[in-house]
């Protein structure tokens, strides 16, 4: 068996086996996500949220999962047909595919590439096409202005993203998520990790993640109030379902990214307790609440709002951020936290 697995043939069963795995996770992980954050937006309501299928109403999620894939695709009659039907799925694959190069644990990665920031970004930028393709296709011009609203809000705070990376990239020497985490690693536990020097930024990440995914108080593009639920407004049954998911899948890779890029990854916060996936998947778990307490309790802002707090704030923010990094990295100031390159290079 072992002589086996090291056959080409081999090599493509233990490649499939592992994408299958991770495929599994972010599946599961998807179905108790949409579960837990209905259910924290009706605790903050005061009211009881999903409680009837399965015990505590875990098996709702499952429900409605069901419900739309027996339920009749229907496609409007002006709409581009191939189009139609081929947003939700570019949405929901290029979600999926930007987990190949995220690690839960030491080696434990699909692809353990050297330029996998660059990776996540190429994939992440090529994920507007959808929400583009599925308000155009759709003919109508509710959904176009959503999908407008989209392009505009993920381009705007793609560039505040990338420009807070670069100072975990210049810190590291590295844009390997495993050499990222590594860099973190050191014996004072949670007070190694990135979240300390570059305290600041943690705050424009987290809140760039929530624009870049459409969530609340950034959800105007799926605006119910002015667009009628923006680009999926024509969307039903399985294509609907899609796009959700890949919306809900692109939270968790943002939880996941600020995990390893700012709190250590897989590490311990507290030295003497050993590392592991556990601590990876419950900082992701709390990133998440996060995401939902914000939800729910956020009033939605205006589209000027929006666009002005991302190119007149955040972005001079971030640059000046990425400029004091590299002089704070290269002069060694603050005892060198800046600089962790004998790590990643």
């Amino acid at each position: 068996m072992a002589e086996f697995f090291n056959t080409p043939g081999g090599i493509a069963v233990l490649i499939l086996a592992q994408v299958l795995a991770v495929v599994a996770f972010v599946m599961i992980s998807l179905l108790f996500l949409v579960y837990g954050d209905r259910k924290i937006w009706a605790a903050v309501q005061m009211r009881r949220g999903p409680n009837v299928v399965g015990i505590y109403g875990i098996l709702q999620s499952v429900a409605d999962a069901l419900k739309y894939v027996v339920k009749e695709v229907v496609i409007p009659a002006g709409a581009d047909r191939t189009v139609f039907i081929m947003a939700p799925l570019t949405s929901f694959v290029l979600a999926m595919i930007a987990w190949a190069v995220i690690p839960f644990n030491d080696g434990w990665v699909l692809s353990d590439i050297n330029v996998a920031i660059l990776y996540v970004f190429a994939v992440s930028s090529l994920e507007v096409y959808g929400v583009i393709m599925g308000g155009w296709a759709s003919n109508s011009k509710y959904p176009f202005l959503g999908s407008l609203r989209s392009a505009a809000q993920m381009i705007s705070y793609e560039v505040s993203i990338g420009l807070i990376i670069i100072g975990v990239i210049i810190s590291t020497g590295s844009m390997n998520f495993g050499d990222i985490v590594r860099a973190q690693d050191g014996n004072a536990g949670l007070f190694n990790w990135y979240w300390l020097p570059h305290f600041p930024m943690v705050f424009l990440f987290f809140i760039s993640c929530l624009a870049e995914t459409n969530r609340p108080p950034f959800d105007l593009p799926e605006a119910e109030s002015e667009l009628v639920a923006g680009y999926q407004v024509e969307y039903s049954a399985t294509p609907f379902l899609l796009f959700m998911a890949g919306e809900y899948i692109a939270i968790f890779l943002m939880c996941a990214l600020t995990s390893l890029l700012f709190f250590g990854g897989w590490l311990s916060p507290i030295p003497g307790l050993p590392d592991g996936v556990l601590w990876m998947v419950g900082k992701m778990a709390f990133f998440f609440f996060l995401f939902a307490m914000v939800k729910a309790i956020t009033p939605r802002y205006r589209y000027d709002q929006l666009m002005r707090l991302g190119w007149k704030v955040f972005l001079p923010f971030s640059l000046f951020w990425v400029v004091f990094v590299a002089f704070a990295a290269k002069f060694d100031w603050f005892w060198g936290i800046f600089a962790r390159w004998t790590v990643g290079a």
